[in-house]
């Protein structure tokens, strides 16, 4: 069976618990799709073509990862691209409640989506995105939080702002 799955989210910046989540679910599905959310009533720090490159060099070993981006609703962006599965990381109960209900409404919106909930890895339960712009903007070392491999590219955008 050859299976598309999306893994969508913000990934302002990406961060090792995103990039675990993501080679996880390559491990385990035939191609993945990582896609980057357009939310033209937030504002996030790194546009979405810098979270796309990010992205895109973070996952550059995982031959079965392709960056996408969408705009609206994930579960009609599903809808159109023919995907049947989502899949998202938990960090702690409290993204549960919250990943649950968002489960829930796109399995009204698109009944034949599936939602697969991967457990973070003991190392990232604590690691946001917006823990990583606290830190690195206060002067902290953020090295053990994002990808070696797009670590200076954070730090200077990080930096600037």
């Amino acid at each position: 069976m050859n299976q598309t799955v999306i893994c969508p989210g913000s990934f302002d910046p990406v961060t090792l618990g995103h990039l675990d989540i993501i080679t996880r679910a390559s491990r385990m599905f035939d191609k993945v799709l990582v896609a980057v959310l357009v939310n033209s009533s937030k504002r996030p720090t790194f546009s979405t073509e810098e979270r796309i490159e990010l992205l895109r060099e973070a996952t550059k070993e995982l031959p079965n990862v392709e960056i996408v981006s969408f705009e609206g609703l994930l579960a009609e962006y599903c809808k159109k691209s023919g995907i049947g599965t989502i899949v998202k990381g938990l960090r702690a109960v409290s993204d549960f409640e919250y990943e649950f209900q968002m489960a829930i409404a796109n399995k009204k919106l698109n009944p034949q989506l599936e939602t697969i909930f991967l457990t973070a890895d003991a190392d990232s339960t604590f690691l946001s995105s917006s823990m990583v712009r606290e830190i690195c903007s206060m002067g902290g070392d953020i090295g053990n939080f994002v990808p070696a491999c797009v670590h200076d590219r954070i730090v200077r955008k990080l930096c600037q702002s």
